[in-house]
């Protein structure tokens, strides 16, 4: 069993985390998302009575989606709970208002010992009309955008280009390099950079959140006050590239690549094969904003090795970008030595759930190459 990717959004008072949330959980396609707030009051109340009780704290939003309502201390057990597989959980967000410090939550989560949930990163949500105010009232803020790998600059709608320009280049002194910027109005970020969004598969017959939600949208004027619903169109602001190689990948060379992506890649999934001796098993990567993650599986029966990924980001030259992978190509992996994925293993929360087959052995006068 795949374990289940756990999305920190943090932010302070009034940067529109909540916004960002409900805009996720009404435009998550067939995904369902478990929940983590302090109270149901920062969820569309009136959308999640549909469902009604489903246990103490524990409320059903429709669709599959459960919200919970916990302090900082009932956090494992929630997770817990969330991730029980009675409820087909695919993704869990938390909200990290009043829960605990981002950091403090960043720390339990990676040190988590239930195989059934893992890290999935920290988002942090910036108002742009008060990036000034905010900062001198919460002097924390500089030490929460450290430690976040993805910033979503919210509210840009309220602030000019020039204004904006000088925001970018302070979170970029104040984040960790490269930290990815996505800009965002009245919370509107495409959940496919957060997380993988599923198609429906299931009959609409109750009404669900996002049934809720798109009905509100037809019939009301919006926030916008054009009375245009502007949340299906998100996903033309980013731009996707598609990169596949029947030829294993050198994972020293791929490393780098992560390591030097540029600022507007903002998510990276898919799987890679190193076939790296010791290490011929399918690793599946999951990058959201600097967020990395490699996790090995073994290959189906049948299954063709291949490497499959999907870069998603804004202002992002695809093709540079395909060149990049194409020169991580890697024609003899099976001389490179197991020194050779320790960049990757740096990377990986748990070992393959099974041990690899063996690949075929280097020829006896051919030296490993270090690449």
């Amino acid at each position: 069993m795949n374990s289940i990717p756990v999305i920190v959004l943090a932010g302070f008072l009034g940067s529109g985390k909540t916004t960002v949330l409900n805009h996720l959980l009404g435009n998550r396609g067939g995904t369902r998302i478990g929940v983590v707030v302090n109270d149901f009051g920062s969820i569309e109340v009136d959308a999640m009575s549909v469902a009604g009780q489903v246990g103490d704290s524990m409320v059903s939003l429709g669709g599959g989606c459960l919200c919970c309502a916990v302090d900082g201390s009932e956090l494992d057990a929630y997770l817990e709970k969330l991730a029980d597989p009675v409820h087909r959980i695919d993704v869990i967000v938390i909200e990290a208002s009043g829960l605990a410090e981002p950091e403090e939550m960043v720390r339990m989560l990676v040190a988590n010992e239930n195989p059934a949930v893992r890290y999935g990163g920290m988002v942090q949500i910036v108002d742009a009309a008060e990036f000034d105010a905010t900062r001198a009232k919460h002097p924390e803020t500089d030490r929460h955008l450290a430690v976040a790998d993805l910033v979503v600059l919210n509210k840009t709608d309220r602030i000019d280009a020039a204004e904006r320009t000088r925001i970018e280049g302070a979170l970029a002194a104040l984040c960790a390099p490269g930290i990815p910027v996505v800009g965002a109005d009245h919370g509107r970020i495409d959940p496919e950079l957060l997380f993988d969004r599923r198609p429906w598969t299931e009959t609409r017959g109750q009404l669900s959140f996002e049934d809720l939600l798109a009905h509100a949208h037809d019939h009301a004027d919006g926030h916008d006050g054009d009375g245009d619903d502007h949340s299906g169109h998100v996903h033309a602001a980013y731009a996707s590239t598609e990169f596949v190689s029947e030829q294993a990948l050198g994972p020293r060379r791929f490393i780098e690549f992560l390591d030097r992506r540029p600022a507007g890649l903002y998510r990276i999934k898919g799987s890679v094969h190193f076939g790296v001796p010791g290490h011929e098993e399918r690793y599946e990567v999951q990058a959201v904003g600097r967020f990395l993650r490699f996790a090995p599986h073994p290959w189906g029966r049948g299954e063709p090795r291949l490497t499959q990924l999907v870069l998603i980001g804004s202002g992002t030259d695809g093709p540079a970008l395909l060149r990049e992978l194409e020169s991580c190509r890697e024609p003899e992996p099976w001389r490179a030595g197991p020194e050779s994925m320790w960049g990757v293993l740096r990377y990986v929360d748990r070992p393959a759930a099974q041990e690899p087959e063996p690949g075929p052995e280097p020829e006896p006068d051919a030296d490993p190459e270090d690449f």
